[in-house]
């Protein structure tokens, strides 16, 4: 594919206009080769931009002048993934239903189905059209989908949950398994409390490998359109998540968390349970929240607290053996004086 062709695809402005180098794929900036194009989205990746082989690069608007072609754009990013769709090719699944297949005399499946072997679909199930199922993905009773599902092998949905159109649920996800609700008796015995709800997940969600959304106690757990989840990630029983959210890999939301659009909860944040987390937050990596936290900010820390203040307050604890010491050191003479 040509330069120009690309640029034009992505919104990128070449640099120079007249380029006419031929692309034949996508490479990391480090192992790029003459014919592929790469990008620099990273400052820390600047330097790299004058060694690598790429033929071409996607550059942020003020990047400096390089000795080769480049696509200038305000999200190098977005462009590369856009790039990226120009190249790779997604695996094809062929329409059709294995022998291996269980399917329920009263589930409906919609046009063009790719169904794979060992495939379980109980009553009353109800699927769009264009969806793929891949090996031992098991839908329960009354499960309802959109179209262009696609489930990579060993999904399962558990009864009466409703999947969106365009979601994609990779290897072990599990959709709609009990929370975990338990009841103390007088005796100190645990009691399960019965988890009646379902999960809801709306248009345009992913969910990456063996992650856990539980169904609700009562009434629904639901995932907004567009949210994207990370490898490892826990949903507990009546959660709500936003539109457009990240959940990154091994976050944990404790029953009946409500988190807004546009959130990211950074790798192993964990959210304590009935706290509300407003749109546009972000809370770092390894952060635990146990209250409420407002539209827009950044937090840090547990107990998180304001990203900044958090700052302060790591420089603050690699010198507190030294300040310890001073202290001391100041008690005694005082105690001498």
């Amino acid at each position: 594919m040509k330069l120009h062709e690309i640029a034009a695809k992505i919104g990128a402005k070449l640099e120079p206009a007249d380029a006419a180098d031929e692309i034949s794929g996508i490479a990391p900036i480090e192992a790029a080769r003459a014919g592929q194009i790469t990008f620099v989205a990273n400052p820390k990746y600047a330097a790299a931009s004058k060694t690598t082989q790429a033929t071409a690069i996607i550059v942020p608007l003020d990047f400096p002048v390089l000795d080769r072609p480049t696509l200038r754009t305000k999200n190098p990013q977005h462009a590369y993934a856009c790039v990226a769709d120009l190249f790779y090719q997604r695996p094809h699944y062929e329409s059709g239903v294995h022998p291996t297949a269980v399917i329920h005399p009263s589930a409906k499946i919609g046009a063009n189905a790719s169904i794979g072997a060992f495939v379980v679909i109980e009553a009353e199930v109800e699927i769009g059209e264009h969806c793929t199922l891949l090996p031992q993905v098991v839908l329960y009773r009354g499960v309802k989908i959109g179209k262009n599902f696609f489930a990579h092998a060993h999904v399962s949905i558990r009864e009466d949950c409703e999947i969106g159109s365009n979601v994609l649920l990779h290897n072990g996800v599990v959709i709609g398994s009990d929370g975990f609700g338990f009841a103390k008796d007088d005796s100190g015995h645990w009691k399960k409390i019965p988890q009646a709800g379902k999960v809801v997940i709306e248009d345009d969600v992913e969910v990456q490998a063996n992650c856990c959304i539980d169904r609700a106690s009562l009434g629904e757990t639901r995932i907004g359109r567009g949210t994207k989840i990370d490898n490892l990630v826990q949903v507990a029983h009546n959660c709500t998540v936003g539109e457009d959210t990240l959940l990154c890999s091994q976050v944990g939301l404790a029953g009946s968390s409500a988190i807004g659009s546009k959130v990211i909860l950074a790798g192993q944040v964990g959210v304590a349970g009935h706290c509300k987390i407003g749109d546009g937050v972000v809370v770092t990596a390894q952060s635990g929240t146990h209250g409420d936290i407002k539209a827009g900010t950044m937090v840090s820390g547990s107990p998180a607290i304001d990203h900044k203040d958090w700052m302060r307050s790591v420089a603050v604890f690699s010198r507190l053996p030294e300040l310890a010491k001073a202290v001391r050191s100041a008690a005694r003479r005082a105690r001498e004086d």
